[in-house]
């Protein structure tokens, strides 16, 4: 399975994750976790959360400059090829991820279809 997280989103993910350290809300571990849900206008939408814990049996974890990443296997069908990246612009502040596999999205690009 290629996944790309981006040095740019790996940098955002250890800024917020040191944020949180600062106050006393994370772990000493802590896993970026990336899925795939339903809903949506399109019928999936991925997400992503920050999470302490995996799952033997039901997760893959793999480490992208410095930044360890747990993918769920259901979800792993769904997420080849797929690049996560963050952006600080003038117009768009925020986490992206470009599916290639996605056949259509929806008009606000939050959720797609397969």
């Amino acid at each position: 399975m290629a996944i790309t997280l981006t040095e740019k989103a790996a940098g955002e993910v250890k800024r917020i994750i040191g944020e949180q350290r600062q106050v006393g809300g994370a772990p000493d571990r802590i896993f970026l976790r990336l899925r795939v849900v339903g809903g949506g206008c399109s019928g999936f939408q991925h997400k992503l959360d920050l999470d302490p814990q995996t799952n033997e049996k039901l997760d893959d974890v793999f480490e992208q400059h410095g930044v360890p990443i747990v993918i769920d296997k259901r979800s792993q069908m769904y997420l080849n090829e797929v690049t996560v990246d963050f952006h600080d612009d003038l117009n768009r502040r925020g986490f992206s991820i470009n599916n290639p596999s996605a056949k259509t999205t929806c008009g606000c690009g939050s959720s797609f279809s397969m």
